[in-house]
């Protein structure tokens, strides 16, 4: 038999109620299924009672919702034929509460009975209508045999008439017992009482105990315990297995995936808990049961977790030294006023204990232990009780903690070299938790500093595939090797080239690649290769942290992309095919890799090594709006204008780029300006404009005839217009011009075209292959940002290549 209970949001929609249905029905031994009350329900119930006690009209319009959203999960889940007798019955309920909320809002009163008793009707109205959603489910009432009996003003199990109780109900199991959870009632008197907040994760495991269930198998919304908060930190993964101690300590610190008591009943029986997600139903979850599972090959703790509402109490005074009962009569007075301490250090002078309570019990506890030590206050011999707000208490978890030596020097080593500093801590023998208290403030650094140094190997490791390796690619290869010991020695970073391949073979390993071999071993070693084979190979391998980096000009590889990055790949690209396509392209890719948290980077697609992207996105991401640019962006014009000379010819230019490595074989996709034209869109997308390579102007040097024809004709022909065209160059230089191919951007609308710039010009003195670009934005409106630089190159575009890479493991 097991157990199983679903939480709010399990059951807070139409959708997730069909999952849980779903889930449910699919197994075949006997179960008892636990219920919250509908996502969101509990809240709405306690803001209702609030108003109607304040007197104000208002909570007839919460009420009202209240009624609606049961309605339509009626309408939507509930069989037809069953929906009116379960809407009698939701709605004969529904009337109770109603007038426990009218009899509230005419006395202006809520004592602590009414308010326990109007937040059972969450639970009472979700396990009713969930009842008959579900094949075969019988209904119970929670009521009738969880009891309770107060202390310390809280509801406390009474296990002894509870476990009798629980066994008399279930004698005899149906298929189904659906049961709500939360609350239960009293042993004096019967009156409605409650497990608190979280407290039907509570009520699962004192069945699973009393009926010795095989497991209990709490059904959430997330697919486990997490090694750290992922909403802090993005590489926080799921925990396969905990011992109970291990949850424990990270119930009470803050990991919200189970309520803190709901492991001691299961914990007595050696029943196991898992932890599933109703909404990834496949996913193993997170497996709690007695044994640790300690692997020493793994990292040393198995989890992060923090309390962000801390507050740090300090009793202190000479009179506390060598005292006896002191601290008794500390934690006597906050028992006896129910206030509870998650975390107490003291320091061995004993001059001084420390303890951390929660900000809104923090007034109350100053107030009781100042009246609890006022004669020795009077006398000099204790200070005022001291309340520190502000701070978060952070503990680290693992079985492994234990004996190993230096995890504490490693953890506060850690904290010291973020500038974290520490203001208590505490470790209990047991070795498996040391907690500590920070400013909150820090607490963000903190734990992406504890996570990383931490869960992390030696170094961090991209993994990388390699695509293309012609001029581009191999220049980026010897990069890699030869700058490979400086970063594993200076930023604890290791490259891993686990793939290379060109547009027949690729050569794949997951240990890596000997960068001096890999490409000779390619010729010989390599299987047959396509963009879909790649594809799958690297699908198959599976490899943490890896890197597609694209150096082809290929469609059929930019093809790729999207279903790289929606498989957690970051894609590098010196291939600008796929960012200068259809807008929906782009976008698509942008929101893909953001919706995964990987990278999608192509500084080099506009100009080659130089920062441009990367300085425009700093821009706007800090705020500023880009409203200009204007550019030369392509190496291999500007080196042509550049060489044409009264002794060098048009025609001859064009053959000395080619020759010099800046203009492929056939160049009439720079001549013609098409490779600028999808820079520029590049660029205005950048920039935050909508646009596409059809809607920019494009003003030409060259007829559109030597492009329509063969490479060879238009080899053949291209001398020509080398008289036109000195002529022309005559003329502008005479004028103390020189001609530029200008991109330029201005509020969205694009042009490119040759342009004559005077002397005064940032464009006039341009030298070589170089590229340069002005920025204007609000920021730098009379004075545009200007960067410059080698603009064409393989060396150069495998360096740009590359600093996107380095940038992906976010080291500095």
């Amino acid at each position: 038999m097991k157990v199983l209970k679903f939480g709010g949001t399990s059951v807070g929609s139409t959708e997730s109620i069909r999952c849980v249905k779903k889930i449910v029905e699919a197994i075949e031994e006997p179960v008892i299924v636990v219920v919250s009350a509908l996502g969101g329900i509990t809240d709405k119930l306690l803001k209702t009672s609030e108003l109607a006690s304040k007197g104000d009209p208002a909570y007839q319009q919460e009420f009202a919702e209240i009624v609606a959203r049961h309605r339509n999960i009626i309408e939507s889940v509930v069989p037809k034929a069953a929906q009116e007798k379960v809407e009698n019955l939701v709605v004969e309920t529904l009337d109770e509460l109603e007038n426990i909320f009218r009899g509230v809002f005419l006395i202006k009163d809520l004592s602590p009975k009414t308010s326990d008793t109007i937040v059972s009707y969450g639970e009472r109205l979700s396990s009713l209508i969930i009842a008959h959603i579900i094949k075969d489910a019988k209904l119970y009432d929670s009521r009738q045999f969880i009891k309770t009996v107060k202390q310390f003003n809280k509801h406390i199990v009474d296990f002894e008439q509870t476990n009798q109780r629980v066994n008399e109900t279930f004698q005899s199991l149906p298929q189904v017992a659906l049961v709500p959870g939360f609350i239960s009632s009293s042993c004096e008197n019967d009156e409605v009482t409650n497990l608190g907040r979280g407290g039907s994760d509570y009520t699962a495991a004192i069945l699973a105990a009393a009926l010795n269930a095989s497991i209990l198998e709490i059904w959430t919304d997330v697919d486990g315990f997490m090694t750290a908060d992922p909403r802090v930190i993005d590489s926080a993964y799921v925990i396969d297995r905990l011992s109970f101690t291990e949850a424990m300590e990270l119930c009470h610190f803050g990991a919200k995936v189970i309520y803190p008591p709901t492991i001691y009943p299961v914990l007595r029986k050696n029943i196991p808990i898992r932890i599933r997600n109703t909404f990834n139903p496949e996913a193993p979850g997170t497996y709690i049961s007695k044994e640790s599972h300690a692997d020493k090959q793994k990292s040393m703790i198995k989890g992060i977790s923090s309390i962000n509402d801390t507050c740090l109490i300090t009793v202190q005074g000479l009179g506390m030294v060598g005292v006896i009962g002191v601290n008794r009569r500390i934690f006597k007075a906050l028992a006896q006023n129910g206030i509870s301490v998650f975390m107490v250090s003291q320091a061995s002078s004993e001059n001084n204990t420390t303890f951390a309570v929660k900000n809104e019990d923090a007034e109350l506890a100053v107030r009781v232990l100042d009246d609890e030590f006022a004669l020795e206050r009077s006398q000099g011999e204790m200070n005022p009780t001291i309340a520190q707000k502000g701070l978060a208490t952070v503990a680290i978890v693992g079985e492994n903690m234990r004996h190993t030596p230096g995890v504490a020097g490693k953890l506060f080593g850690t904290l010291g070299s973020a500038g974290i500093s520490v203001i208590a801590c505490a470790q209990g023998a047991s070795e498996t938790n040391i907690s500590f208290v920070i400013k909150l403030e820090s607490l963000r650094k903190a734990l992406n500093s504890i996570h990383d140094s931490f869960f992390l190997s030696e170094y961090k490791v991209l993994n990388l595939f390699l695509v293309g390796i012609g001029t581009v690619g191999s220049h980026l290869l010897e990069q890699i090797q030869r700058q490979q010991p400086e970063l594993m020695k200076q930023n604890r970073l290791k490259i891993n080239v686990v793939g290379i391949s060109n547009s027949k073979r690729m050569l794949l390993n997951r240990e890596g690649l000997d960068l001096t071999m890999c490409i000779k071993e390619l010729k010989t070693e390599g299987t047959p290769s396509s963009p879909e084979a790649l594809y799958d190979e690297i699908i198959r391998m599976n490899i943490f942290n890896s890197v597609f980096v694209d150096c082809t000009s290929s469609e059929k590889i930019t093809a790729l992309y999207e279903k790289l990055l929606d498989n957690n790949i970051s894609v590098v690209a010196a291939n600008k095919l796929a960012a200068s396509s259809q807008q929906k392209i782009y976008q698509l890719l942008k929101d893909t890799a953001r919706k995964r948290n990987v990278k999608y980077l192509f500084e080099t697609n506009v100009g080659a090594g130089l920062p441009i992207i990367n300085t425009m996105n700093n821009l706007i991401n800090s705020g500023d709006h880009i409203l200009r640019l204007e550019a030369v962006v392509s190496g291999t014009l500007n080196f042509i204008f550049n060489t044409v000379s009264e002794d060098i010819s048009l025609s001859r230019a064009i053959r000395m780029a080619v020759d010099a490595g800046y203009a492929e074989p056939d160049p009439r996709t720079d001549l013609s300006g098409k490779d600028v034209i999808r820079k520029l869109v590049i660029l205005a997308r950048e920039a935050g404009y909508k646009i596409e390579q059809k809607e920019v102007k494009i003003t030409s040097f060259i007829p559109e005839a030597y492009f329509n024809d063969t490479v060879e004709y238009f080899w053949k022909h291209i001398p020509e217009l080398d008289a036109a065209f000195e002529e022309k160059r005559k003329k502008i230089a005479a004028e103390n011009k020189r001609m530029r191919f200008v991109a330029s951007m201005k509020e969205g609308a694009c042009e490119v075209g040759l342009k004559e710039v005077d002397s005064h010009h940032p464009f006039y003195e341009l030298e070589g292959s170089n590229n340069i670009i002005m920025i204007s934005t609000e920021r730098y409106h009379d004075y545009p940002m200007i960067i410059k630089g080698y603009g064409a190159g393989a060396a150069v575009t495998a360096a740009g290549v590359f600093a996107d890479i380095i940038s992906i493991a976010n080291i500095r």
